[in-house]
């Protein structure tokens, strides 16, 4: 028999395996089954929003949890904070943020938030109250004050890098790599990427973001070099997916898929186009 154990199990699982959509339908049918969620099923539901860019369902869940009277502990107001952050509703994650129990999970998810939506030097002010605070800054937390360095910041945040008190880990020479191409540090985009081979040999992703960096920048020999490191490691990229919100409604896009319902009326309204861009030119 099917309860709310087994439910969140799915859900979960729908969630850590990227299958958003399906977490949030199958969400739908436990409240036609009138089973009552948990704030398990919650925190699942949040993430799968804030990793479709879905405001909408993400106002909605949380609405429902504050008129059932959810407890709303350090996890759930990680995972509300968050949501509000990727969707770029910053606002109300720090209205959420100032009214709630502030764990390192909340503080952690707000200083990444305000950096994620450009808000920078209140992401710096915020890491300094967390340092002043009775709670010790982790390796996310650097994270998040890493990612508020942009512009004529990348020297101090590499040696914020090299001064932490524990080992940098992928995502944060990942940070540092993608700013230093944002910016066109070159020398300092290599160094990023070899710690980054060195900790992930078989990851593509460094490989591919220097490769474009190359090439934006008119090294076209060096983007070349990248783009043989990956044939001859034979490391298979994932295609692209993206994803938007129609009133309420998720659509995804597989690069050169053809699973969408209506997609044989978008790749005609994208040939069209094409016809009007060639004429116009």
């Amino acid at each position: 028999m099917r309860n709310t154990v087994s439910w969140n199990s799915v859900i979960s699982g729908y969630v850590r395996n990227g299958r958003f959509i399906e977490a949030l339908e199958l969400f739908h049918k436990m409240q036609e089954d009138r089973i009552k969620p948990s704030e398990f099923t919650m925190v699942s539901l949040l993430n799968a929003c804030a990793c479709l860019g879905a405001i909408r369902q993400g106002e909605w869940i949380h609405d429902y949890m504050v008129k059932n009277k959810f407890e709303l502990n350090a996890i759930v107001v990680t995972a509300i904070i968050d949501m509000y952050s990727k969707c770029g509703s910053i606002n109300k994650a720090l209205q959420m943020f100032k009214s709630a129990p502030k764990g390192l999970s909340c503080w952690n998810s707000t200083i990444l938030g305000l950096a994620m939506n450009g808000q920078d030097n209140e992401a710096f002010q915020l890491f300094s109250l967390l340092e002043s605070s009775n709670l010790k800054p982790d390796h996310v937390s650097f994270i998040g004050v890493l990612t508020a360095c942009r512009v004529g910041l990348l020297e101090e945040a590499e040696e914020l890098i090299r001064s932490m008190p524990m080992d940098p880990d992928a995502i944060i020479w990942g940070s540092l790599l993608w700013s230093c191409c944002k910016y066109g540090n070159i020398e300092m985009a290599n160094r990023a990427a070899k710690h980054l081979i060195e900790l992930d040999p078989s990851e593509t992703s460094s490989f591919v973001l220097m490769a474009n960096f190359f090439a934006a920048s008119g090294h076209f020999e060096e983007a070349i070099e990248q783009r043989l490191s990956v044939k001859e490691k034979q490391i298979e990229k994932e295609p692209g997916c993206s994803l938007i919100e129609v009133n309420g409604e998720v659509h995804e896009f597989v690069a050169g898929g053809r699973q969408h319902p209506k997609s044989k009326e978008i790749y005609y309204l994208l040939d069209f186009l094409k016809l009007i861009i060639k004429e116009t030119e």
